[in-house]
């Protein structure tokens, strides 16, 4: 996938706002390096580095376009390429922290508990995931491609992520090796200016697998078919605005 740090941050505040709520609930770090995963373009690395100044620092992506913007927001922070899928992580971190890159690889829960392997006694795994696929936002993308103007285009691919396991999965995947764990769901409802709006913010993530699976020549007349979808689903309010129902999963486990 193609990855656009300016559309990913024309809504920062709302996506930061999670990446908040879970820092919130780590507890103080042991000794040792903490490490951003999934960094994107550094919003979520610069939480952490406020939170934890003293902390040995590193941002993880896989997408150089989102190195790039991370580098230039927060110059002191060392930025690295990785795929989080093989990355082998190293011994006595004191902090692995994931904002919305996990339910992009479906072997997540094999990830954790390397993760959880690689921390040191007191570190923290913090992640927080969207769990969104039944909202319309993201089942009107799966209507719009296998409606008959896209169906074509979309012939044997599977580009609908795999659905999140329940809260018990993560919580036996994690306890073998936790202190404690914390395993939550939160709802937020982004106040938006119009269905427009909702389609700009998927745009920088759910719709982005999507849009690559377009030809170019296509991509306008797909984005229109989705947004009639949305306008649709999410009706205005009184005042013109519109309501984002977005469900996430957050999850704070603490190493033995």
């Amino acid at each position: 996938m193609v990855w656009s740090p300016a559309q990913y941050l024309k809504f920062e505040d709302e996506r930061t706002r999670p990446a908040r709520d879970l820092l919130a609930q780590v507890p103080e770090l042991p000794e040792g390096p903490a490490f951003d995963l999934g960094c994107g373009p550094g919003n979520s690395t610069e939480l952490i580095r406020d939170r934890f100044p003293e902390a040995t620092l590193s941002g993880l992506d896989s997408d150089e376009n989102m190195l790039v913007a991370a580098a230039k927001r927060l110059p002191g922070i060392t930025f690295e390429r990785a795929d989080l899928a093989s990355w082998t992580p190293p011994a006595g971190a004191s902090l692995f922290y994931g904002n919305a890159v996990f339910q992009w690889l479906p072997n997540h829960l094999t990830i954790f508990e390397r993760l959880m392997n690689a921390l040191a006694s007191g570190g923290t795994l913090a992640v927080q995931m969207p769990d969104n696929l039944a909202e319309p936002s993201h089942l009107l993308m799966e209507e719009t491609a296998r409606s008959p103007a896209f169906a074509e285009v979309f012939a044997g691919k599977t580009i609908r992520r795999n659905p999140m396991p329940g809260p018990a999965t993560y919580v036996e995947c994690l306890a073998p090796q936790a202190a404690s764990i914390e395993v939550w769901h939160t709802i937020y409802h982004h106040r938006l200016a119009n269905a427009e709006a909702i389609v700009e913010w998927v745009k920088g993530t759910g719709l982005r697998p999507y849009l690559d699976a377009v030809p170019e020549d296509r991509r306008d007349a797909f984005v229109a078919a989705y947004t009639d979808r949305i306008r649709a689903a999410y009706p205005a309010m009184s005042d013109g605005k519109v309501l984002l129902h977005f469900p996430r999963i957050l999850i704070v486990a603490v190493k033995a």
